[in-house]
């Protein structure tokens, strides 16, 4: 959450001629409401099915990178479909570096809505377990876009051959 997933998909993509697609607003998009809005009117269980139905699909399907929301990857059934179907690139930002970024987005990630800094903290590292399952790690802690683009384009270089 934060770490510029949609951003360093973006150019990956277009360096590869590939399609960007960002999970949570291809999802905003079939509603025609933010994700803060699709979780205060429908509930985040709504959000999170849709989230798997869309995901499954898209994963099948070759040359696309998907930009996956903090939560999904929590769902074991997106974790097992995205490694079993994907390249799953895991971008590490550190606790530290992550709170340098936390003002720029609580706003818009309704799991951080009322959340005391312990909480979130709470929340970075139980998440930090889960993403441990990837193909690919790419540290990004004070780290240009083109640098971390750059990276993983070196990496999936070896990978795709």
């Amino acid at each position: 959450m934060g770490v510029g997933k949609t951003t360093i998909g973006n150019l990956v993509a277009q360096k590869l001629n590939w399609e960007f697609i960002d999970i949570d607003e291809y999802i905003e998009k079939e509603f025609n409401l933010p994700v803060s809005q699709i979780f205060a009117k429908f509930g985040e269980q709504v959000f999170r099915d849709k989230e798997k139905e869309v995901i499954k699909r898209l994963s099948e399907q070759p040359q696309k990178i998907l930009s996956l929301g903090g939560g999904a990857f929590l769902q074991e059934e997106i974790r097992q479909e995205c490694l079993k179907n994907c390249i799953v690139i895991y971008l590490d930002l550190s606790l530290e570096a992550w709170k340098e970024r936390l003002a720029l987005i609580i706003e818009s990630r309704p799991v951080l809505k009322g959340k005391s800094i312990n909480e979130m903290e709470e929340l970075f590292y139980q998440r930090q377990a889960v993403y441990s399952d990837h193909h690919l790690k790419i540290a990004t802690d004070h780290k240009s876009v083109e640098g971390i683009s750059a990276e993983i384009l070196d990496a999936l270089g070896t990978v795709l051959k």
